[in-house]
Order: C-alpha cells, then structure tokens, then sequence
C-alpha cells in the first residue's frame, strides 16, 4: 500500500459529525459536500467541468461572513467609527483566525483532497482551511439562509475578548503612543514564496529598537504578529528602556 493511498483510506471524515460540532444539520448534503471538496479532488478527472468543487461556494461564504460580521460589530460598537470598525472586521475575517477556526473544530479531516494534497500538508494548511471554512458558510445559508449562517459566524466572535486579543497593532500603538509619544513603524524586511502563495516579514521598531517580528500570509497579519510579538516581549521585559503602561 503506497502511502497516498494509506492517506485516502484515512480521509475525509464523514461530514455527519462535522454538522454535530457546528449544530447544523444540512436538509440537502450536495451543498456540504461541495463545500468540503477541493479542487485538487476533482483536477485532471474525465468529468471535471461537471465536478463540484468548493471555490464558487467559498465566493459566497465570503460574503455571507463580512455581511454576518458588519452586522454584528455596528450592533455591539455603536460609539465606533467606519475606520474602527472596518480595522475590528479586517481582522476578523482574514485568514489567520477563520484558519484558526477551522482547526478548532478539525474541518481538514472532512475535505476531500487529492492525494498529492494530502501528502503536501494541504489539511493543516491555512489558505485551504480557511476557503474550506467560507465554503461551509457558503453552504449554511443555501440550504437554511442567511439566518442560519449569520447563527454560526456570531458564535464564534460573540465575545470581545476575541477583537481584543486579535488587535495587537493597536494596543501597540496606544502603549507606544503613550509613553513615547512617537507611533511605532513597520518595515517588510522580506517576502517569499510565489505570488498565489506569499509569505511576508515584518520588523516592528521604535525609531532604531527592534521590538518585534513577524510573519503571515498578508502584510497585514504579518504586521499584527510582530507587534504580538512586540507585546509579549515588552511584558516579559526582555526591551530595555521600553515598559508596559
């Protein structure tokens, strides 16, 4: 038994238990079946174009997710602005926490992927997890509406815990600001990877100082992993002459 074979006999998992860890249980399964099927399953098939696969379904569960999220952060932040509320949302719906998500309730276990896919990682991979996871949303509210959908996308960000914990740039910002009177700055000290797949590398300072580094799959999250980072290394003390407030 070769070892992509020994990997097909593994997965996916049914999706019966998938419906248990988000309470839905799918009136249609063509929508989460869908939803769970990477393209990679379907690619180089004599049936191809008539294969469903999952990109379509993670176009709508995109918009399904913001529409969801704008709801919820203009209802429960009304003294906020546009720009607030559009940095809380951006953070929100980017990859790094729905991958986060995602890995939560363990969805690579249900996708089908090719075996060269699933040999390459692809089940633990973020951008996978995380169309996967818009795909699902996607397939949510057709077979149940918006409602429905909007139900499970409000209880995983409920609490603000999650924005505040998500936020590290402007927490950075407020502490930096305070003591110092200066914002900090952050430089892209590299990229790689191809363009479908970047990685990026951002350094956080205080004028010279070196306060933290990160990395991410847009500069944006790149940027809120180094001041984490950042964070973590003022709390820990390991900065001379920069302390928490």
């Amino acid at each position: 038994m070769t070892p992509e074979t020994s990997q097909r006999l593994l997965f996916p998992l049914p999706f019966e238990s998938l419906e248990k860890k988000i309470h839905i249980k799918f009136k249609n399964r063509k929508f989460i079946e869908e939803a769970l099927t990477h393209r990679s399953y379907v690619s180089g098939s004599s049936q191809e174009q008539e294969k469903a696969f999952n990109e379509r379904m993670e176009f709508l569960g995109d918009s399904i997710l913001n529409a969801a999220i704008t709801d919820f952060l203009y209802k429960r932040y009304p003294a906020h602005d546009e720009g607030k509320l559009s940095k809380f949302k951006s953070l929100l719906v980017s990859q790094t926490p729905l991958a986060r998500w995602a890995k939560e309730i363990k969805l690579g276990a249900y996708l089908k992927l090719s075996g060269s896919e699933e040999l390459q990682g692809g089940r633990e991979r973020d951008s996978i997890l995380a169309d996967a996871l818009e795909a699902v949303i996607g397939a949510i509210y057709l077979d149940q509406g918006f409602e429905k959908a909007k139900d499970l996308v409000i209880r995983q960000f409920e609490q603000k815990k999650r924005i505040v914990e998500t936020d590290f740039k402007s927490r950075l910002q407020e502490l930096i600001q305070k003591k110092y009177k200066v914002l900090p700055t952050y430089i892209l000290s590299k990229e790689s990877g191809p363009d479908h797949d970047k990685t990026f590398f951002i350094e956080v300072r205080l004028k010279k100082k070196m306060l933290g580094k990160g990395t991410g799959k847009s500069k944006k999250e790149s940027e809120q992993s180094a001041a984490r980072q950042a964070l973590r290394n003022i709390r820990d003390g390991l900065l001379k002459g920069v302390k928490a407030a």
